[in-house]
């Protein structure tokens, strides 16, 4: 889905956040936090959001900015695919989230699944990396790298973790609301089709 405004204001955030991290010049600087103003603004417009949260999410970070890694955890059971529901939407996802600092992307994902789902797996093979922006996804602040990765269950129970609510194993042909910022159905759908075709390549945007 294209959202213009959306892919406008974070190339200006981009260009800004650069500037500022690698400019001297008094009057430079003046300049790129003008931009990350503008950029600012164009959320607050398009999106309703205070500016002051917008700013807090948008521009707090320092830096040559790059795309987010968000790592998510692809188990199947029964020909069921594992999904936790999100407190924060009441809707549900794979377990994941962003990768913490120290861990590889396999070491996230496996530390994901047991802290969301309360399951011990040990990981397998990278199915798909997907770049947020060539999916439909809502509009997001940042663009991310989604990298899911097979695993398999050696051991634990179901339980949900601080920010879920609910473990449980969907066949293809029943998903749930799905919590659309960090998974979409056609996501889902093509890693079913891995679980049907396990020696399919990864893909990769």
């Amino acid at each position: 889905m294209s959202h213009k405004w959306l892919e406008w204001a974070k190339r200006i955030q981009s260009i800004s956040q650069a500037g500022l991290a690698f400019s001297e010049d008094v009057y430079d600087i003046e300049r790129f936090e003008e931009l990350r103003d503008i950029s600012a603004e164009i959320m607050a417009e398009y999106t309703e959001t205070e500016m002051a949260k917008v700013k807090e999410l948008f521009t707090n970070e320092t830096g040559y900015q790059t795309p987010k890694a968000d790592v998510r955890g692809v188990v199947f059971q029964d020909d069921k695919i594992l999904m936790v529901k999100e407190k924060i939407d009441d809707s549900w996802s794979l377990p994941g989230g962003f990768c913490d600092i120290g861990f590889s992307s396999a070491e996230n994902a496996v530390k994901e699944i047991k802290e969301e789902s309360g399951f011990k797996v040990v990981p397998g093979k990278l199915i798909a990396v997907l770049d947020t922006n060539k999916h439909a996804h809502p509009p997001l602040p940042y663009q991310y790298y989604k990298i899911f990765i097979h695993c398999e269950i050696v051991g634990g129970q179901a339980s949900h973790g601080v920010e879920t609510k609910g473990v449980q194993f969907f066949p293809e042909s029943q998903l749930p609301p799905l919590s659309t910022k960090r998974n979409t159905e056609s996501q889902i759908r093509m890693l079913f089709d891995f679980l049907r075709n396990p020696n399919k390549r990864a893909i990769i945007d």
